[in-house]
């Protein structure tokens, strides 16, 4: 039995939000037991050349909206990105689960061929859809999520690998 780009994808977004929002929660639960501005937390960085935490899970969501969206050849949703708070954050997750979860299988299965055009400033790219997913977003995906556990990990919230893995 082969992987489909549908069990590649929407399950795999939807599995590593819920660690997410789990991670989020054990940070605000740390925060709030430590006396830690949440503001602190929301806005901490790996080094003052990386973005923060609030823009690395914007960035995640918008990854796994897109690529659901670019597969099943519907229009990509536009957030607004102006979260500042932890509740903002995991609102954020909530609505990208939710629309993740309006897809079915059949709308994603055979997207591996499907062509996929991305603009960026100065850069565009065309990639199948197989490639779009396993070389570009998957681990754009990845990066934003464990750039997230780091940040928090640094800041003193004491969470392991198995709260990033979750329930495997």
């Amino acid at each position: 039995m082969s992987l489909s780009m549908y069990q590649a994808s929407i399950p795999v977004f939807l599995r590593m939000f819920d660690n997410l929002s789990a991670i989020l929660a054990k940070a605000q639960a740390h925060a709030t037991a430590k006396k830690i501005d949440l503001a602190v937390l929301a806005n901490a960085r790996l080094a003052p050349d990386m973005l923060p935490l609030i823009r690395q899970v914007q960035i995640a969501t918008d990854g796994a909206k897109g690529c659901a969206a670019r597969l099943a050849g519907v229009e990509v949703p536009s957030y607004a990105d102006n979260e500042t708070t932890f509740d903002e954050l995991q609102a954020r997750i909530a609505r990208t689960q939710d629309f993740l979860r309006g897809f079915q299988a059949a709308q994603v299965e055979g997207s591996e061929t499907r062509t996929i055009h991305l603009s960026f400033p100065g850069r565009s790219l065309t990639l199948t859809g197989q490639d779009y997913l396993l070389n570009f977003v998957l681990p754009n995906f990845y990066f934003h999520l464990t750039t997230a556990y780091a940040i928090l990990r640094h800041n003193g919230v004491e969470i392991g690998k198995m709260d990033f893995l979750g329930d495997v």
